[in-house]
């Protein structure tokens, strides 16, 4: 139990890729973290691309980036409406900042994109983004996952077993 006491927050929205939400949250709390699922409604049921529901904890604005070690974005087709709220960007920017853990994976890239915070970043993500986050000025790499400094980044769903560990070791810290 390796990050006992640690708070994360996991982004929600609809049409979120099922394994990239589900298998980082289950394996963070089974290294005895708190994982609060945070959508833009508190208490609501979402579902994934696959169909895979969740409920979430809280809404975006009852949250506060202080109150948390490291933040959570998957991918799917979520990260493009997640850009969209102001809260969500303030609050990867407010991680980003503090430099406390950002782990994004396959799409979850454009939310990082969105809050302008990928300038001289060695990151990967779906290469499908690729220009998006080289047009960000992050340094794209075709690697299932990379770490620079306190942002972690994957590619898609068979990179999870590699992006985990990167991703935990962050948190421990």
């Amino acid at each position: 139990m390796t990050l006992k006491g640690k708070k994360i927050i996991a982004l929600v929205s609809e049409d979120f890729e099922d394994l990239e939400l589900w298998y980082p949250v289950l394996r963070l709390r089974e290294e005895g973290a708190s994982v609060h699922l945070v959508a833009e409604e508190a208490k609501k049921v979402y579902h994934g691309k696959y169909g895979v529901p969740v409920t979430s904890d809280y809404d975006f604005d009852s949250v506060r980036a202080e109150d948390y070690d490291g933040i959570l974005v998957p991918g799917g087709w979520s990260p493009d409406k997640l850009r969209r709220f102001d809260s969500v960007l303030n609050l990867v920017r407010a991680f980003d900042k503090a430099k406390k853990p950002i782990g994004q994976i396959c799409h979850a890239g454009w939310v990082l994109v969105s809050a302008g915070i990928l300038e001289g970043v060695n990151v990967t993500s779906t290469p499908g983004i690729k220009d998006d986050m080289t047009n960000a000025g992050a340094i794209w790499h075709n690697e299932p996952v990379v770490t620079d400094g306190h942002i972690i980044s994957s590619r898609r769903p068979p990179d999870l077993p590699e992006y985990l560990p990167a991703l935990i070791s962050a948190l421990e810290k």
